[in-house]
């Protein structure tokens, strides 16, 4: 009965969709009767867990491929329905187009795919599903060249029907590479568009790729134009899952905490902000600073674990980053495009500096407690060890 007319009453504090965030700081703060927030608990650790993954996964990528084109190919290795949203994480992590048209419509993203190789097999030779393919999209024609012989027969084959877009006024958009070596198949596809006069001809690569490979090749100089990535991508690989929590942290006026032996999972009590601290030159030093929510003026602040690790502030700025979305059960913000946030992603990164953006062995971004903070959880850890 309670069911049938609820609707949810509370506030949210959020960070803005596309901020970076990073371990123990609050990332969404709800404040509501205790039913209310317990009845939107799994659907918002679903949204925000799932979508920050796959995200996070996307700016990895983005950042092993530069400037190069960057699909989502991943939708036949999502698991079920979260392909729909994984095209929408991975385009606000910095993907430039996806695979799955549903989403591109709901989302209102670019939509971008090539040629399958049931179609090449549909015909009786790679050159008449080649002619095809192209008679069809004259414009967009990307042809998958390893179906029988990439080299021998693939690519020849495209050169071919590339010359017969030209004579009707057209040219071939990309080859697709799929399997085999593909730094070196890159750079003998591209040495014979090249010597065909196909300089413009791009090419593009898939089959299990990740940041990893995709940072070998281009290490490797590999010339290809755009990737295609799928499994790594929609899985989150290697993590499968982010482990946000959702925590009690006041109740009835009184804050609450939550104790354990493992000094990393001991909750924060009280209604918190966030604080991301720059220098004069409005350059992100790689500190949060985790306060209470009335509190403005930052010193330093704490590691929340190490109780000998600290650091100060001197002359400093400081940014809030959790912002009230919700009141009333009301959104107060004006929905903002999934390319919008993409480029808000984009600049938040960008803010980072280069130590905190290396592809090998970061810099750790620091996130520590302020002083008053880290006192009044000490002093509630104390209480609960006396009475229980």
């Amino acid at each position: 009965d309670y069911l049938k007319s609820f609707r949810f009453q509370g506030e949210i504090y959020s960070s803005t969709e596309g901020d970076i965030v990073f371990p123990t700081r609050p990332v969404l703060t709800v404040e509501a009767t205790l039913i209310e927030a317990q009845l939107i608990e799994t659907l918002l650790l679903n949204v925000l867990n799932f979508q920050t993954l796959i995200a996070t996964k996307a700016a990895r990528i983005r950042q092993s491929a530069g400037h190069r084109t960057l699909i989502d190919f991943g939708m036949r290795r999502a698991h079920g329905p979260a392909a729909h949203y994984a095209a929408r994480a991975a385009i606000i992590g910095g993907f430039d187009a996806t695979s799955n048209v549903r989403a591109g419509r709901d989302f209102n993203i670019p939509v971008a795919g090539t040629m399958a190789h049931s179609f090449v097999q549909s015909f009786d030779d790679e050159l008449a599903a080649f002619r095809c393919y192209a008679d069809i999209w004259p414009n967009n024609a990307v042809l998958l060249v390893d179906t029988y012989d990439t080299l021998k027969s693939g690519v020849p084959n495209a050169i071919k029907v590339a010359g017969e877009l030209m004579q009707k006024g057209y040219r071939l958009k990309g080859i697709r590479l799929d399997s085999g070596d593909l730094a070196y198949m890159a750079k003998k596809a591209r040495k014979m568009l090249d010597d065909a006069g196909l300089n413009d001809v791009k090419i593009a690569a898939s089959n299990q790729l990740d940041e990893f490979i995709i940072k070998s090749l281009m290490d490797q100089k590999a010339p290809i134009d755009v990737f295609g990535v799928g499994t790594s991508l929609v899985t989150g690989q290697p993590d499968a899952a982010l482990d946000g929590v959702y925590k009690l942290a006041q109740t009835g006026g009184t804050p609450r905490i939550k104790l354990s032996e493992n000094s990393t999972k001991i909750t924060l009590p009280y209604r918190k902000q966030v604080h991301r601290i720059y220098n004069e030159n409005r350059e992100c030093l790689g500190a949060d600073v985790i306060t209470l929510r009335d509190e403005t003026e930052l010193t330093g602040m704490h590691h929340p674990f190490d109780p000998i690790k600290s650091m100060t502030f001197d002359d400093v700025g400081s940014e809030i980053l959790l912002h009230k979305v919700m009141e009333n059960g009301r959104r107060m913000t004006d929905i903002r495009s999934v390319r919008d946030i993409a480029e808000f992603a984009a600049s938040r990164i960008g803010m980072l500096p280069d130590e905190y953006r290396r592809f090998d062995n970061p810099h750790i971004y620091k996130v520590g407690l302020s002083s008053r903070l880290k006192r009044e959880r000490d002093a509630l850890i104390n209480h609960y060890k006396e009475v229980g």
